[in-house]
């Protein structure tokens, strides 16, 4: 076998693999969203992947074809541990054996019953196999998918746009547009890297929301999340106060747990809950939000609507809190991101 690369090429290659893997978050659920690099013998990026749509190949085999013949005696640094199953496609570590790989470098073990085992395997074959340490970092898109297996339900974002004293809306109930265009584009592009966007009944009788994935100039972007709405209140006979929902397309489920039970059940692993305020106090009092995404506003209103419609704990102490992983200047606004 050759030498091994030195820490910065592997390091490099990860960095290659992660944002491949971002790339197709949103179009791979219920499989996880794989990056993979191919460096070659001589230590050059021979190949890129990532996984395809479900019934296509894996992050490793997209690599693998890219690289071709530059992959013998080479190196494969992945996200995930490569799967030993065989499922819709064959087992990727066979794949990379038959490849003549050298070495393989994975982030993260599969947490699968099914699909684990991939690293014992590759070694049986006479594979060098390494794991690697990363801490956690919002720009990993394996982080919903990862936490989904291990709670069997999908990871749950909750997002809201608040003014500096913490109101989403004015007085007189006006919310749009509390934040600048930049923020706007970006909670379209989180939109579309997401399975399902998950509202209230109230906000879909109050707003008519469309839930869609958007450029600026109204187009739809490639990748469309399942539009989500949860509570008893009949919307099909609400005139056009759901009209966009209607004609879009929309699941309605009367209570959180069926909706996520149902979500988990058809392929969903990674949900945006975006409101309003009752919804996520019902999700923050079950607590079943993983994750926050929080954009702020330059504007003090003094009086408004809060994020929250009614308390989720009675003191400071039995408060959930969460740690902060990243903040995103957006034009004047700003996104704070924090995990539990």
């Amino acid at each position: 076998m050759g030498a091994a690369l030195e820490d910065d090429t592997i390091s490099a290659a990860l960095d290659r693999a992660m944002a491949a893997g971002a790339e197709v978050r949103g179009t791979t659920s219920p499989n996880p969203p794989v990056g993979a690099v191919i460096v070659s013998a001589a230590g050059e990026v021979a190949g890129v992947g990532a996984t395809q749509p479900v019934g296509g190949a894996h992050a490793e085999v997209m690599a693998l074809r890219a690289a071709g013949e530059k992959s013998r005696g080479g190196t494969a640094v992945v996200t995930l541990e490569p799967c030993a199953h065989t499922g819709r496609t064959g087992p990727c570590t066979q794949a990379l054996i038959d490849a003549g790989v050298a070495r393989v470098y994975y982030l993260h073990s599969d947490p699968t019953s099914q699909a684990a085992g991939g690293a014992r395997a590759l070694a049986e074959a006479g594979v060098d196999v390494i794991k690697l340490e990363k801490p956690p970092q919002v720009e990993d898109a394996l982080v919903p998918w990862l936490w989904a297996m291990r709670t069997r339900r999908p990871h749950i974002t909750l997002k809201f746009a608040q003014s500096l004293d913490g109101f989403t809306a004015a007085a007189d109930g006006t919310s749009q547009w509390i934040t600048g265009e930049a923020a706007r584009d970006w909670v379209h592009a989180d939109r579309e890297r997401r399975d399902a966007i998950v509202v209230g009944t109230g906000t879909a009788l109050a707003d008519n929301p469309s839930l869609t994935a958007r450029f600026r100039n109204g187009s739809l972007r490639e990748h469309q999340p399942r539009r989500v709405v949860i509570g008893k209140r009949d919307l099909k006979s609400a005139g056009d106060a759901a009209s966009n929902l209607r004609e879009l397309g929309y699941e309605q489920y009367e209570s959180i747990d069926e909706a996520l039970y149902e979500l988990y059940a058809s392929g969903a692993r990674d949900v945006l809950v975006e409101g309003g305020a009752g919804l996520a106090s019902s999700f923050l009092k079950a607590d079943l939000v993983d994750a926050i995404s929080a954009y702020i506003a330059p504007v003090l209103l003094g009086e408004g609507r809060g994020v929250l419609a009614h308390p989720v704990t009675q003191t400071l102490k039995e408060a959930t809190r969460f740690q902060r992983v990243g903040m995103k200047p957006l034009g004047d606004d700003v996104l704070i991101e924090y995990v539990r």
